[in-house]
């Protein structure tokens, strides 16, 4: 990861930019299978970092909604790029062909994941 993400932070700025939707924290902590504590701890990071906002959610005072930045995005941008001669490797080691066919699995996998949560 780039200086100052982790793994947990790259985790959620990547969510935001597959889903492309705003969500709560207490549903990002289920997502991610993790506390609303810890959920809580990730987003106050990458808040202040510039990466996420949290406003007031508008249907419920109590309730927060955080979204993806733009400086998020290219934070985000920053982590795939960085990523990406450890991908250039597992393509090298297991072949482009066993790479390529198990990505319509995996993908298919996530999409129930998400629609299960």
């Amino acid at each position: 990861m780039p200086e100052g993400l982790t793994l947990s932070q790259f985790g959620v700025l990547n969510h935001f930019v597959r889903l492309k939707k705003v969500e709560s924290p207490a549903r990002l902590a289920k997502a991610f299978q993790v506390t609303k504590g810890a959920m809580t701890n990730t987003l106050g990071r990458l808040n202040k970092q510039g990466f996420i906002s949290i406003k007031p959610d508008p249907g419920d005072g109590r309730a927060k909604l955080v979204e993806i930045t733009d400086a998020g995005i290219e934070a985000h941008q920053a982590c795939i790029s960085a990523l990406a001669p450890l991908l250039g490797k597992l393509n090298a080691d297991l072949g482009v062909e066993d790479f390529t066919s198990v990505l319509p699995h995996l993908e298919r996998i996530r999409i129930y994941l998400d629609n299960n949560r």
